[in-house]
């Protein structure tokens, strides 16, 4: 019997799940994508359906295979990649979610934060877990919900299981067998020692989460199990938390290289090797991957609360553009931002800030402002917060940059890329597959089971696609920057 041509793997993001289904080269063979609902039954609350989710990968798994006329039986493995904070406590013998999932955005745990926090500041846990403690991250998330669903008892007893969406749609394309996560997503959860990988029981025990709620961590390329129902037999070898697989999928193998995903929000990724970089410029540490039984590789991360959800916001709030697509053409009908600046702190503001106090704010509006100022100066603010995330790694490691690999959906918008390249001052680079998310998931399940069979294989499959170098002169670089400042000091203190 011949030997599978193709390697699958679901993406379930913030807004959509997809499944792509890869060949050998790295290209894409066929996919499919569906977007779930997103509740916000209060201010600052973001949440979705589990069920929903799963049901949408149920169809996009099945519209994959479908457009192409194949089989579960095409595919040497599946991986996983998945909006890593969001977090989901659901009965391990009926298999419901005991309420909707928590989403990464969610700012409802700010009151359990601070108190957390309490004389020692947010840094709390950061020796031991990388992070600052945020609304970000997914053990307060947990705590929040055993506390407002009474299930204290129920969870120390062990009824309950709780995870990432990694863990969720693995224990559901397991008929519920096995309750698993991989290091990449444990390190989101302010649960996990960065050194010995497994569960600290001193910061469950601070958190006051229980270990008997918490999922068997795992490296991010094994076999786990073969899949139930719509893939059959596949074996399911592979997850990633999605910013962790898009630095993969980017082949940034090697310390010094960094990629940054233009998605729902922005996430820059950093290789720092196989030793965890503690950050003095308000960066996370975390885990990259870790291939099997090999060391885990790390990496700094500056994460980006709301990049691409702004311009959903452009479009379902203010109603400017009809769709997503239509805001460059907006913004390209002024010749710049008429001084407008746009700061999105919808949640607050992530890295390097870490602001929660903040509140989204546009700044220098005059009766000159219009509808493609404000287009453009929301553009913008994703190159102005890259910026910031951008050299606080260049101080954190001492490593200029040389250039910056890019992917996700707004890659598209030549109008930032370029605007992006000049506010940097280096090089921005979008690869031939700008999937990389997905693509990353399909790598690390691929080498699993030896569909791909060395990291150099797979850095022969990137390739470049286009290139935007710097245009601005140097003098309206630091002007403008100076004036991104400026604003963002106007939505500190909000709260």
């Amino acid at each position: 019997m011949a030997s599978p041509d193709y390697v699958g793997a679901i993406d379930q993001g913030t807004t959509s799940t997809r499944f792509v289904i890869f060949d050998r080269s790295g290209s894409v063979v066929a996919a499919d994508q569906a977007e779930h609902r997103q509740h916000f039954p209060h201010p600052g609350w973001v949440e979705h359906d589990p069920e929903d989710i799963w049901q949408r990968t149920i169809d996009v798994v099945e519209g994959a295979l479908a457009s192409e006329g194949l089989r579960p039986s095409d595919l040497a493995a599946v991986g996983i990649t998945n909006q890593r904070e969001t977090t989901v406590v659901w009965d391990r013998r009926t298999g419901e979610p005991v309420a909707r999932a928590v989403v990464w955005q969610d700012t409802r745990t700010a009151d359990l934060v601070r108190e957390l926090a309490g004389n020692d500041g947010v840094d709390r846990f950061r020796p031991h877990t990388g992070l600052p403690l945020s609304t970000y991250f997914a053990g307060p998330k947990i705590r929040w919900l055993l506390d407002h669903h009474n299930l204290e008892e129920r969870a120390a007893g062990g009824e309950l299981a709780a995870g990432t969406i990694d863990t969720w749609l693995l224990w559901k394309l397991t008929g519920g067998r096995r309750h698993l996560t991989d290091v990449t997503n444990a390190s989101r959860t302010m649960l996990m020692d960065l050194e010995t990988l497994q569960w600290d029981e001193g910061l469950c025990a601070s958190l006051g989460v229980p270990l008997a709620l918490l999922a068997e961590i795992r490296s991010s390329s094994e076999v786990y199990d073969e899949a139930t129902d719509i893939l059959g037999g596949v074996p399911l070898a592979g997850v990633l938390g999605d910013q962790q697989a898009a630095l993969f999928g980017q082949t940034c193998f090697d310390p010094g290289q960094a990629k940054n995903t233009y998605g729902t929000g922005n996430f820059m990724l950093l290789n720092t090797g196989t030793a965890p970089m503690a950050s003095q410029s308000g960066l996370l540490t975390t885990v990259a991957y870790r291939l099997g039984k090999a060391a885990a590789v790390y990496a700094l991360e500056g994460s980006i609360a709301v990049t691409g959800s702004l311009i959903q916001w452009l479009r379902d709030n203010l109603g400017i553009i009809g769709e997503a697509t239509d805001v460059e053409t907006l913004a390209a009908s002024v010749p710049d931002s008429g001084d407008v600046y746009f700061v999105p702190a919808f949640s607050g503001l992530f890295a390097p800030r870490w602001r929660p106090d903040a509140r989204g704010a546009i700044v220098g509006l005059t009766r000159y402002a219009g509808a493609g100022h404000i287009a453009r100066a929301a553009l913008e603010a994703t190159a102005f917060q890259t910026r910031e995330v951008l050299d606080a790694m260049v101080a954190d490691s001492a490593v200029p940059l040389r250039e910056l690999r890019v992917d996700g959906g707004m890659v598209g918008n030549e109008l930032l890329m370029q605007f992006q390249a000049d506010i940097l001052d280096v090089d921005v680079v979008r690869p031939r597959v700008s999937e990389t998310t997905v693509q990353g998931a399909a790598y690390v399940a691929g080498l699993a089971v030896e569909f791909w069979e060395s990291l150099d294989e797979l850095r022969a499959n990137w390739s470049e696609d286009r290139r935007w170098t710097p245009q601005m002169d140097a003098a309206t670089r630091r002007t403008r920057y100076a004036r991104w400042n400026q604003a963002v000091a106007r939505t500190l203190d909000w709260v």
